[in-house]
């Protein structure tokens, strides 16, 4: 048995386009931009206690939002959603990125949204 949920959703700009971004999602969601550290900055909490962050890219990669399924159990998930059609792109210390069935990215990661995890996620057995 273990717990997941979609826990933050990720704004993902390169590094020429992510300050821009950043103030502008912030703006559209009535919120002020938090930077945490050189790669992420808080936007807001939405509904469910859902997280939504920007992320600092490379100027190599496309802008694009993500999802990250927060769990307990990360290698319970993972096997999860592969059976569901996901596809490992990556197996990383702690965390594992993925593809759905029509490509878009995604990751499954450890608990990160903090105490209302229990109120919100979902029990998998």
């Amino acid at each position: 048995m273990h717990r997941s949920r979609i826990g933050v959703v990720l704004i993902d700009h390169p590094a020429s386009s992510y300050d821009a971004a950043g103030a502008f999602w912030a703006s559209a969601s009535g919120s002020t931009l938090a930077p945490e550290d050189e790669t992420y900055s808080s936007v807001t909490v939405l509904p469910g206690g859902v997280k939504l962050e920007a992320q600092r890219l490379s100027d190599d990669t496309t802008a694009r939002i993500h999802l990250d399924i927060e769990t307990d159990d990360v290698r319970a998930e993972v096997a999860r959603v592969v059976a569901l059609g996901a596809t490992v792109v990556e197996d990383r210390a702690g965390y594992v990125i993925l593809t759905d069935p029509g490509g878009l990215v995604f990751c499954v990661v450890p608990v990160q949204t903090g105490a209302d995890f229990e109120e919100h996620a979902v029990t998998w057995t």
